[in-house]
């Protein structure tokens, strides 16, 4: 028997309703700004990911097909984001539903209709 100690990761963290209003806020004024400035100023600060997720925000999908992403992606990976590790994986087994509704309300706050 090993006398290695075992790892604990600890409790994965559940983000709560002001992680999420942050990154709401957050989503909005990169998506607010894209539309003001264009894409160029933009996509060298963001990470891909979150390229990804505004341009999926903003319907752009040339962007989308450039990354290599598509709805599935980039839903399945915020699932993770807006509802914690547990969370996440339950929304993507019934079909990213949580998620998809948050989405379309910080598209509703952008003004955007899809």
């Amino acid at each position: 028997m090993s006398d290695a100690k075992r790892i604990s990761w600890g409790k994965p963290r559940k983000p709560t309703d002001a992680d999420r209003d942050a990154l709401r806020d957050d989503l909005l004024a990169k998506a607010r700004a894209v539309r003001a400035d264009g894409w160029s100023p933009h996509r060298e600060q963001w990470s891909e990911g979150q390229v990804a997720i505004v341009a999926y925000l903003l319907g752009d999908t040339d962007v989308l097909t450039e990354l290599g992403e598509s709805e599935g992606t980039v839903l399945s990976r915020a699932a993770a984001d807006l509802f914690g590790f547990h969370g996440g994986r339950k929304d993507i087994e019934a079909g990213l539903s949580g998620t998809q509704a948050w989405f379309d309300t910080v598209r509703k706050a952008l003004g955007t209709a899809t």
